[in-house]
């Protein structure tokens, strides 16, 4: 081959070769620039887009790996500043909120206690048909069906629903000795059916939506049984639903904060080691 033409295809890669450094270069000071701008999202798109672009320039996907490491510690930095900012407020309104409850809590068996609400608490509540509801101390929230008579109907789960036709059911809990249990005592039957969490979430959402109209409770599964739910029942639900989404986000915001301190340590970790 002429000297000639090898020089002008060597000039050529050369050329190509320095392209493509300057465009991996725009790519990652763009990626920056998101960063500096608190636009992980975009930082890391870009990031990604720049390693598939220019697998060979090493240099710069070095440079590269460094700076997804910094949106990682600015994200998870943002994240526990929001936590700091958020959690005093809602703790704030937990520890007002659980004025009005008692809580609950077997130290023998119960690694976590539940808040009731005063008015709902069993001794009050003894030889009636009532739903009643409590909420752990992380935020989770249940509702229990409670049946109180001469004879079994031996229900499963509820269906509450309103005078124009709107209805919401708890899942079907099987009776088990346990979430759903039976006793007798002096020729009455007590019957307990408990809906954890998404169980008896979506009955728990309609019934705080609809808090100022007539609640029916059809007792399901077993022997057809009515009640109407009675206005001090739907207060206790709807101090509790406050209450569980106070808990909730405090839960959620330790569990975050945690988890973006332990990402913080070891992503440094990473970085004081050159890896």
């Amino acid at each position: 081959m002429d000297k000639s033409i090898i020089c002008i295809l060597f000039a050529a890669a050369m050329c190509s070769c320095g392209g493509a450094e300057k465009k991996a270069k725009a790519q990652l000071e763009q990626a920056r620039t998101f960063m500096e701008r608190n636009e992980f999202f975009a930082a890391r798109s870009e990031i990604d887009s720049l390693r598939a672009n220019y697998p060979k320039e090493f240099g710069i996907l070095k440079e590269a790996l460094t700076l997804m490491r910094e949106v990682d510690i600015r994200e998870a930095m943002r994240n526990i500043a929001y936590c700091d900012s958020l959690m005093p407020i809602r703790l704030h309104e937990s520890d007002s909120l659980k004025a009005g409850f008692t809580f609950e809590k077997d130290t023998l068996y119960e690694e976590i206690g539940n808040y009731i609400w005063k008015q709902q608490t069993i001794e009050k509540n003894v030889q009636r048909c009532y739903v009643r509801c409590g909420v752990d101390e992380n935020g989770e929230m249940y509702l229990a069906s409670v049946y109180f008579g001469r004879n079994p109907i031996n229900h499963t789960a509820i269906r509450i629903s309103t005078p124009d036709g709107l209805f919401a059911e708890t899942a079907t809990i099987p009776y088990d000795g346990g979430l759903n249990y039976h006793f007798k005592d002096m020729g009455n039957t007590t019957e307990v059916v408990t809906y954890k969490a998404e169980k008896g979430m979506d009955a728990i959402k309609f019934i705080n939506d609809n808090i100022d109209k007539r609640l029916k409770v059809e007792y399901t599964g077993g022997k057809n049984y009515i009640i109407y739910m009675a206005d001090n029942d739907k207060k206790a639900l709807a101090a509790t639903y406050q209450l569980a989404s106070a808990l909730s986000d405090i839960y959620q915001m330790t569990k975050e904060k945690k988890k973006a301190l332990k990402r913080i340590a070891y992503l440094n970790g990473k970085m004081e080691n050159g890896e």
